[in-house]
């Protein structure tokens, strides 16, 4: 299942009350939030489910990797992808987000591109427009692709759930 829509429209606070409504099932992956100091963003920090905390770009890091005005810790995503080997147990991998950042790490793109070969089950938010891995993952075969509006962000989370939840009490 693929999350996209405009930049702001709720992408991660759905994929985060998916995650609350899943509380018994055992998630691996990550998911990004914004770093904020008196109102502003000024960066984005990477949580694992394993419990591991990144700093994956900030308004203040002068490193070469840039998106926009934000330097990227390249380092720190590589990091990240570890989270999401395949693992015993694990019912759902779970990414916030595929995007221009986390694509400059190559562990990341040859981890995704491996949950993908796999049929791995997962979930993700992913930019309505780009190309590369973003694109790849939006043209899998077996992608599912929800868009968020302000319309239907309020009750996806609960969809999405309940489709999960089917999917994994049917037989394989």
């Amino acid at each position: 299942m693929l999350l996209t829509g405009p930049p702001g429209v709720g992408k991660t606070t759905v994929i985060g009350k998916l995650c609350q409504l899943l509380g018994g099932w055992r998630l691996a992956g990550f998911t990004t939030t914004e770093l904020r100091e008196g109102g502003q963003r000024v960066g984005f920090v990477g949580k694992g489910f394993s419990g591991q905390k990144r700093l994956i770009a900030h308004l203040d890091h002068r490193g070469p990797q840039r998106v926009g005005r934000y330097g990227v810790w390249v380092e720190a995503i590589d990091a990240l992808a570890g989270e999401l080997t395949p693992a015993p147990g694990v019912q759902l991998f779970v990414i916030d987000e595929v995007g221009s950042m986390e694509c400059m790490s190559r562990d990341f793109v040859r981890a995704v591109n491996r949950l993908l070969d796999a049929g791995a089950p997962l979930v993700a938010t992913v930019a309505m427009r780009g190309g590369g891995l973003a694109k790849t993952i939006k043209e899998h075969p077996g992608a599912r692709l929800f868009e968020i509006s302000p319309a239907n962000r309020d009750g996806l989370a609960d969809e999405l759930a309940v489709i999960l939840q089917a999917a994994a009490a049917r037989p394989a």
